[in-house]
């Protein structure tokens, strides 16, 4: 098994100018409207399909800080058998599942239709935008092996530089 724990190198440092689209995207996905403890779940369960250790630890640690249960972080993973989650945190959860793994199905009419019944189409794209951004930073904390367990919660909340988000 290959050592994972030395971090290969700190992207942001290494290419500042590429981080600042998807900063951007993370800033109007925050000012989207959408709720911040439901953000931090979409981010969540992302970053476990993806297997990113360091943004399961930071989204973990940000939604206990925003007031997020311990027994609902657990569920995360096993959503679809959980009762803790509203049914519009489970037709995120569901969107994000799906894009998450888009080329395995691509986008079945049952999970937008049901995406749909609990978001507007502003609101679907925006959630979208945050499924987008979450992958792509759980790719390059996966690449560069950033390090979980060094995040503070809050830490890039007024971010001018940082690993993952």
């Amino acid at each position: 098994m290959t050592e994972k724990s030395e971090v290969r190198l700190d992207y942001y440092t290494v290419a500042p100018a590429a981080m600042e689209p998807l900063l951007k995207m993370e800033q109007y996905i925050r000012s989207s409207g959408l709720e911040p403890a439901l953000l931090e779940l979409v981010k969540l369960r992302a970053s476990i399909i993806n297997g990113c250790a360091y943004c399961v630890d930071m989204h973990t640690k940000d939604a206990r800080a925003g007031g997020e249960s311990e027994q609902r972080l657990y569920a995360v993973s096993v959503w679809h058998e959980a009762p803790f989650f509203t049914p519009r945190e489970r037709a995120a959860l569901a969107w994000t599942d799906t894009l998450t793994r888009v080329s395995a199905a691509q986008v079945p009419d049952e999970i937008y239709n049901l995406a749909r019944e609990h978001f507007s189409e502003r609101e679907l794209v925006d959630l979208t935008m945050a499924v987008i951004a979450i992958n792509g930073w759980n790719r390059l904390a996966i690449a560069f092996r950033a390090q979980a367990g060094t995040y503070e919660p809050g830490q890039f909340t007024h971010r001018k530089r940082g690993q993952a988000t």
